[in-house]
């Protein structure tokens, strides 16, 4: 719709427009979106069963809401996507420091300046973009910078005493009255600046510096907050948890195509390396279970959580990883191999709080394990289970595997092998292909060399073979040999 041409109030109210506040704007148009059976929270994935529903609810009751949930969990795009069921214009009184509904002015400026022009009262309209403010609640943020404070120079240019209310300058909140206002991490927020906030939540009234204000403000407010924040930073206190209206609970995706498609949704590819780099569906899913493996994680701190960006930005890694090998190594198109996820590991890394343990055991060795565990969980849906204990002389449908690197001396993936060298390499164990065309026959041939090489790291996860990293690529060997050897 376009920007509508009503320039003044006596225009106004001759159209059809009427006044309702946010919250009313917000139920009438997401009631208009489940009739029509359309998506209100586009682009969100995982929550269609149990968060949007509750979100839904809380919206159509009018609540303001608190997202409570760890991070990387969607809550601020869940906030900032509610813009979109506000009314896509609304008129404003032109030049009303509190965005004043021209038929409900707020401010004494909109009252006075009505007063004065009446019909002729010059409006201006303000898009539903604009109507969303954010504040991130750090231990510095003010009663001052969320309310407002009495503002000297305004009270010398206008010559006013500090007992007129003309000398305040309000903060966000009343500058941000008809939008949706989110405070992202409320219990970091000290509790004093909390309790500024009781009135505004219901009796619709500000105090500042000794001046109360009856400015019943319009207004949405959405709280995140992340549960390890009650006990490691602050609290939200209780009278104010008791206004708000709901508390909504998020999570982490709960399988992998569900993460597959938000990582998918969210990683910065260009059309270059979407050219240039084919990634197998199995390295997708291999990526993925690295995030489910972490929040499982002895020596991850689980109460923090996993971040869904670990994954968004380990696949960045791993499109940039077999980019700039298969530039170095001279080859226009190349296929995302396994040892390219040794190139996210700094994305995991960064995105991972350790405990005590994983502290001992070092970063980059966490990451490690996750990579190995992952591949282990990943393997037996592909492929018969490799028992820890077998009978003896009972045949396993590996054996043709080992038995080859039992009688190959040295087999080595290089980083920086071409791609015809790499495939060369793979196709020369030929027990790999028996393998995927006895137990994998469907799989498209594109896949089947990362699978190949999948196999062979997930031999030595599960014992059967040695694998050892040098400075240049991986070392694949027979695991008894390796022992005779000295290896």
């Amino acid at each position: 719709m376009s920007k509508p041409e009503i320039k003044n109030l006596g225009e106004l109210k001759k159209s059809d427009y009427k006044s309702r506040s946010i919250k009313e704007e917000l139920r009438a148009n997401l009631l208009n979106n489940i009739k029509a059976g359309k998506n209100s929270f586009e682009g969100i994935h995982g929550y269609e069963h149990t968060v949007i529903p509750e979100l839904e609810r809380a919206i159509l009751s009018k609540h303001n809401i608190n997202l409570l949930g760890l991070r990387g969990q969607a809550k601020t795009r869940l906030a900032r996507l509610m813009v979109q069921l506000l009314d896509e214009w609304i008129p404003v009184v032109e030049g009303s420091e509190l965005n004043d509904d021209p038929l409900k002015p707020l401010s004494r400026y909109a009252q006075e300046l009505i007063a004065e022009k009446g019909d002729d009262t010059p409006i201006v309209w303000l898009h539903r973009e604009e109507r969303f403010a954010e504040k991130l609640a750090t231990p510095d943020v003010t009663v001052a910078d969320l309310i407002g404070d009495v503002d000297p120079i305004k009270a010398a240019n206008l010559k006013l005493s500090y007992a007129d209310d003309r000398v305040l300058h309000f903060g966000m909140i009343p500058r941000a009255n008809r939008c949706i206002f989110v405070i992202n991490e409320l219990p970091d927020l000290q509790a004093r600046i909390q309790v500024a906030l009781f009135n505004i939540l219901q009796e619709g009234d500000i105090q500042i510096r000794g001046f109360k204000l009856r400015l019943p403000l319009d207004l949405q407010f959405v709280f995140t907050a992340n549960p390890e924040d009650y006990t490691n930073r602050g609290s939200i206190v209780t009278p104010l948890k008791d206004r708000i209206g709901s508390q909504i609970l998020t999570h982490y995706p709960e399988n992998i195509e569900i993460a597959r498609t938000i990582t998918e949704q969210e990683a910065k590819r260009d059309g270059r390396n979407e050219e240039q780099v084919y990634v197998p569906s199995l390295a997708k899913d291999l990526l993925e279970q690295i995030s489910f493996e972490a929040r499982e994680s002895e020596y991850i701190d689980v109460k923090s959580g996993v971040s869904a960006r670990m994954s968004i930005t380990a696949f960045e890694n791993l499109l940039s990883t077999a980019e700039r090998r298969s530039l170095m190594a001279g080859d226009d198109k190349t296929t995302v191999r396994l040892g390219d996820f040794m190139g996210m590991i700094p994305a995991i890394t960064g995105k991972v709080e350790l405990v005590y343990e994983g502290e001992q055991e070092g970063a980059a060795s966490v990451a490690h394990t996750l990579i190995g565990d992952a591949i282990q969980t990943l393997f037996v849906t592909y492929f018969p289970e490799i028992k820890k204990l077998e009978k003896q002389n009972e045949k396993s449908p590996y054996d043709e595997v080992v038995t080859w690197f039992f009688d190959q001396s040295d087999f080595q993936l290089l980083d920086d092998l071409t791609e015809e060298e790499y495939k060369k390499m793979l196709d020369s164990v030929i027990p790999l292909q028996n393998l995927i065309d006895t137990h994998q026959p469907d799989l498209p041939k594109e896949d089947q060399y990362f699978m190949k090489e999948f196999i062979l790291w997930a031999l030595v996860e599960f014992k059967k073979l040695s694998k050892y990293r040098m400075t240049d690529g991986m070392r694949f060997k027979d695991l008894y040999g390796s022992y005779i050897s000295g290896l």
